[in-house]
């Protein structure tokens, strides 16, 4: 059986991981019968957001301890991480992710990527297994390998052009669509950078794990 890693932010979309992507994600790795172990920075997220009024509280939670409310406790820190484990490496998405694992949402185009998620990504790649990212993470990927093609949704999203500053080329896709970087082994869906109803997330989901699974 096929078994690879999922790397989570903490859990909401705006502090942590995308919830409808990761679950999605989940389902359809379950039900190609690929084995998953959720990982996350044992460390404090960058801040908490009361996801009704979408207002900072005053208050601090960990990222790992926040991403295991989604896997049901069943998570280990990234730090943990040995690529020579898994067949394959995956990130949903998130503004959350975009802060906790790089920080994009708060730097911009100077954002930095964790340390630890950074090697996991440079682990995997070195040993030709295939990536898999949706929604925001492909910023992630383009800043970590530049030379790779990558889609943030529409040509028309700012992203696609920030993406190019890397190196990285852009493709547009729409719902449900997957680019595939055959020779880099890295698979993008949109997810949320594009107006997504849950069906459409599943979609990218399980066309994402199709792809992937095909370079497992």
């Amino acid at each position: 059986m096929k078994k690879v890693a999922v790397v989570l932010a903490g859990c909401g979309a705006k502090d942590g991981s995308e919830i409808s992507e990761t679950v999605t994600l989940l389902l359809a790795l379950d039900q190609h019968n690929i084995q998953y172990q959720c990982f996350a920075p044992n460390e404090n997220q960058h801040h908490v957001i009361n996801h009704v009024t979408s207002h900072v509280a005053n208050e601090e939670r960990n990222v790992m301890v926040e991403s295991a409310r989604i896997v049901r406790g069943d998570i280990l820190p990234i730090e943990d991480f040995n690529a020579d484990e898994f067949d394959a490496l995956f990130f949903p998405g998130g503004f959350g992710a975009a802060k906790n694992l790089f920080t994009y949402a708060i730097d911009g185009m100077n954002f930095t990527v964790n340390r630890h998620v950074e090697k996991a990504i440079r682990d995997i790649h070195e040993q030709g297994k295939p990536i898999g990212a949706m929604c925001i993470a492909p910023m992630m990927l383009a800043k970590v390998l530049g030379n790779v093609m990558i889609t943030m949704g529409s040509e028309s999203n700012r992203q696609a052009a920030e993406v190019r500053s890397f190196g990285a080329e852009h493709i547009e896709t729409e719902n449900g669509g997957v680019v595939g970087d055959i020779k880099n082994k890295v698979f993008t869906t949109p997810c949320f950078m594009l107006d997504a109803t849950l069906k459409d997330i599943y979609q990218d989901a399980w066309n994402l794990v199709e792809a992937v699974s095909a370079e497992c």
